[in-house]
């Protein structure tokens, strides 16, 4: 199994709870196919750096996971698919950007605790 860490951009024109619905829909996406949920991360509008379908801001959300290579298949067709979600990016992660990753979880947990 490799590591992988996906970033997804949503619509903002979605109340909350669809976001939050949507980013559900993805996971659940994932664990059906086999692989282990490792982070969520959901950094909320942000504003892009062009606009994209006439829209400047969107709704950043990071999942890192565990799966085979044929579960991002599976994921990135989800992705076109689905209506809500603006732009998307898949990437391999090696074994330095693992050891990164598991770093910054580790601080961002900290963070949360304090």
């Amino acid at each position: 199994m490799n590591q992988y860490e996906t970033v997804f951009i949503l619509t903002p024109v979605l109340s909350d709870d669809q976001m939050k619905e949507a980013v559900a829909k993805f996971k659940k996406l994932l664990t059906d196919n086999g692989a282990e949920i490792l982070n969520e991360e959901t950094w909320g509008l942000k504003k892009m750096a062009y606009a994209i379908q006439k829209k400047s801001t969107g709704f950043y959300c990071l999942l890192e996971f565990k799966a085979e290579p044929s579960v991002v298949d599976t994921l990135e067709t989800g992705y076109r698919r689905d209506e809500k979600v603006i732009r998307y990016i898949t990437v391999k992660l090696d074994k330095y950007a693992a050891q990164y990753a598991e770093k910054r979880r580790a601080k961002l947990g900290k963070k949360e605790e304090a």
